[in-house]
């Protein structure tokens, strides 16, 4: 029996459809005939030539239906039982057809003939096909790994009646929070309590559990995901109904979680007046916009229709991957791409650029962002955080941009980081040239941590936890703010377009999340746990590498504490104090000569001014030996004589 069904498996599909199609016409003849028979009460029945050609008739037009709806297109083993349907609608389009080819050929064709044949005809060519599937499916390997799907609803049968068909995972048992289903079965299997997943992974040995959540709001689906990370099984979603349904995706592509989907908060609708006011119809330029916060502002801003995004950026390679991915979603090119390679500190290119394509709306995302390096880079992380933002703001102000948006950090509040210091001054210089009299509207958008950016913790952990480990984490106490990639960049359109004038906006980033619990959570959702002394048979262990230079345990939001609220749930406005540019200008021509000539210490110094709020408490010695080390001193040399 198994070489049969080996044979038939192995066969080229044509020729499965030959087959397929040979029996439907012996099926067709035979219950044509029978219905004769039947109607006639008896065996021996001569057809004459009407009755033959009506008959060949019914053959070419049922055949001809099956094919157009698909029927031997379908794969026997994982054929649904609706399909008896299809074939119902078939056969009886095919019973039509008998009488029409009767009534024209002036056959012989009893009224009860077509009404028996419909009958024998679905049990002829119907039947056969559900037992055939049912057959190959009894024959076909079972799957090894046992899985238990939490969620006992339309998408958890779903999944469990295609999983049947797996040669890899077997579903051994549902979970489901509905009390009412607890003891009932589906398809087979048995629905328990969550309370009952301990219990269940032990005897049948589960490493795998499928979420398969129908109607759960984002928040109790991170519920139900916290609740199974200390059961040391692994946990993933499946697909949506609607695209598993449809053939937009399969069944087995199961998907880990993400840690984004744990600390993203339920969306607020954003609002489509404050999104489209400056850039839908206009052209916008993005500095920085092969970044990761400004690569993912582009494609917000592509998805608002502008007339054009001017791409400026310095980093050739960055620059061509996201003009490639823009080119790629602006299919109807709605939107004229310029990618401009150039840098922030050239302001004659950058007033050039402006003028040229007349930009409308810039975002400003360019800067340099990691706290470790730009410790170690002072000079350049200065010139390009602070001058290079002023630079390119009195181009926008030469140009007459409408609109220009800071990308801050929350590191720019009371900083400890030469990195935050320089946003910090950054933040001033665009609040005094708000003061001035032109047509640039001056914002800036401060934020903490972006999740998956270059540079962020949750890609290094990815990667460390795929190693094996060791997680390395500065500190047990160390705290940050997250938000997504994509919620960021539209607050901070949507922060731009409430802009006044110098307004300072602060995006409400949720609860601070500590470290060692995202890399603790993180190996959870990858199957792992936590190798400690209270669990020295562990998988994954953490460990603490100190503070580095410049970091502090906990981030700010606000320099001081007059905030108010903005038109927008997520968005706050802070009042915060100014310095006139008349008082800037002569700090920042010493500052620009200092990094001219290369003086490390001076810069630093001078960065430690009261006004910006640099507390350069966390600094090691290492770090000062470097700085004092690396300053550029003019070698004296001793000419010999001719």
């Amino acid at each position: 029996m198994n070489s049969l069904l080996a044979k038939f498996l192995n066969a080229p599909r044509p020729v499965k459809r030959a087959i397929s199609v040979a029996y439907d016409i012996l099926a067709i003849s035979t219950s044509f005939y029978l219905a004769y028979v039947l109607r006639l009460s008896q065996l021996e029945f001569q057809f004459s030539p009407p009755e033959l050609f009506c008959l060949s008739t019914t053959i070419v037009i049922s055949i001809a239906l099956f094919i157009r709806m698909g029927l031997y297109r379908a794969i026997l083993r994982y054929i649904p039982p609706q399909a008896i349907v299809t074939i119902l609608i078939g056969i009886v389009a095919s019973s039509f057809a008998m009488i029409a080819a009767g009534f024209y050929l002036h056959a012989f064709l009893p009224r009860s003939v077509p009404v028996i044949y419909s009958l024998i005809a679905l049990f002829l060519i119907g039947l056969p096909r559900l037992l055939f599937r049912n057959l190959l499916q009894f024959f076909s390997p079972k799957g090894n790994a046992n899985i238990i799907i939490y969620g006992a609803g339309e998408s958890g049968h779903y999944l469990a009646a295609q999983l049947h068909k797996s040669v890899q995972y077997k579903p051994v048992a549902f979970v489901d929070d509905n009390e009412k289903l607890h003891q009932s079965n589906l398809r087979g299997i048995k629905v328990y309590s969550p309370n009952d997943l301990p219990t269940l992974i032990r005897k049948y040995n589960v490493s795998k559990i499928l979420l398969a959540l129908d109607t759960s709001s984002q928040q109790q689906t991170v519920n139900i995901i916290r609740r199974l990370e200390k059961l040391a099984v692994q946990v993933q979603a499946i697909p949506p109904l609607n695209d598993l349904i449809n053939g937009f995706a399969q069944v087995d592509e199961f998907r880990s979680i993400q840690i984004e989907e744990l600390l993203g908060r339920e969306p607020v609708a954003p609002a489509k007046s404050l999104l489209e006011i400056n850039i839908t119809q206009k052209v916008v330029m993005i500095t920085g916009a092969g970044g990761s916060i400004g690569s993912e502002i582009c494609r917000q801003v592509l998805a608002l229709k502008p007339a054009a995004i001017v791409l400026f950026e310095r980093c050739e390679f960055n620059l061509y991957q996201i003009h490639d991915e823009l080119s790629t979603l602006n299919k109807n090119n709605s939107a004229t791409l310029y990618p401009i390679l150039g840098s922030i500190n050239n302001e004659a290119l950058l007033e050039n650029v402006m003028k040229s394509f007349q930009v409308t709306t810039l975002y400003h995302a360019a800067a340099y962002k990691h706290v470790p390096l730009v410790e170690y880079n002072i000079l350049e992380g200065a010139n390009n955080n602070l001058f290079g933002t002023y630079k390119t703001a009195k181009a926008a102000i030469a140009a007459k941009v409408e609109n220009f948006v800071l990308i801050s950090s929350d590191k720019a509040v009371r900083p400890t980081n030469v990195m935050g210091a320089t946003k910090r001054l950054a933040e001033l210089t665009l609040q005094a040239l708000a003061t001035q009299t032109h047509t640039t509207t001056f914002s800036m958008v401060r934020f903490g941590n972006v999740l998956d950016s270059s540079g962020s913790v949750v890609p290094k952990f990815r990667e460390q936890i795929k190693k094996g480990g060791p997680i390395t984490v500065t500190h047990p106490d160390i705290t940050r703010y997250f938000m997504t990639m994509s919620e960021a960049a539209q607050l901070v359109i949507q922060a731009g377009a409430m802009a006044k004038g110098g307004d300072v906006f602060v995006l409400e980033m949720g609860e601070p999340v500590k470290i060692v619990d995202l890399a603790t959570e993180m190996a959870f959702l990858s199957g792992h746990s936590i190798k400690s002394e209270t669990n020295p048979d562990g998988d994954i262990e953490i460990k603490f590498t100190g503070l580095r230079p410049g970091e502090k345990l906990y981030e700010e939001l606000l320099v001081g504490d007059n905030c108010e609220g903005t038109e927008h749930l997520r968005i706050m406005r802070a009042h915060e104090h100014a310095i006139p540019m008349v008082e800037l200008e002569a700090y920042l021509a010493q500052l620009q000569i200092q990094i001219e000539t290369f003086n490390h210490k001076e810069v630093f110094n001078a960065l430690k001014q009261p006004f910006i709020g640099f507390n350069a408490t966390t600094h090691t010695e290492d770090l000062l030996h470097y700085i004092r080390h690396t300053n550029v001193i003019p070698l004296k040399v001793n000419k010999q004589p001719k």
